[in-house]
């Protein structure tokens, strides 16, 4: 073969495809990529539904009618109607209270 034969596309694409194939290198870092780019589009994958499920539910919500949404309560709105727990302290003070008054 002349010089002018390495030269073409087909014969370099051939010489490196025969590279790649038989060097161990290069197969490992084509493994890892392969399985870096799988694991990319699994990712993004399910990034993909979530957001269609989502938008899907945000949809059906939109076009349900006020009254017959059932109701929600922020959570902001959930702990401030909830009365708070009574301290350790408190609670001990309030027993020892009432064991005296029932003497």
């Amino acid at each position: 073969m002349a010089l002018e034969d390495y030269l073409e596309p087909e014969v370099a694409v051939a010489a490196v495809v025969a590279a790649a194939v038989f060097s161990p290198r290069s197969r490992k870092l084509l493994r890892r990529g392969a399985v870096y780019g799988m694991a990319g589009a699994l990712k993004v994958g399910d990034a993909v539904t979530a957001f269609t499920h989502g938008l899907r539910q945000g949809v059906q919500e939109a076009g349900t009618p006020p009254e017959a949404q059932p109701a929600r309560q922020t959570k902001a709105a959930a702990t401030a109607t909830e009365a708070p727990a009574a301290s350790t302290t408190s609670k001990k003070a309030a027993r020892a209270a009432a064991e005296s008054a029932g003497d």
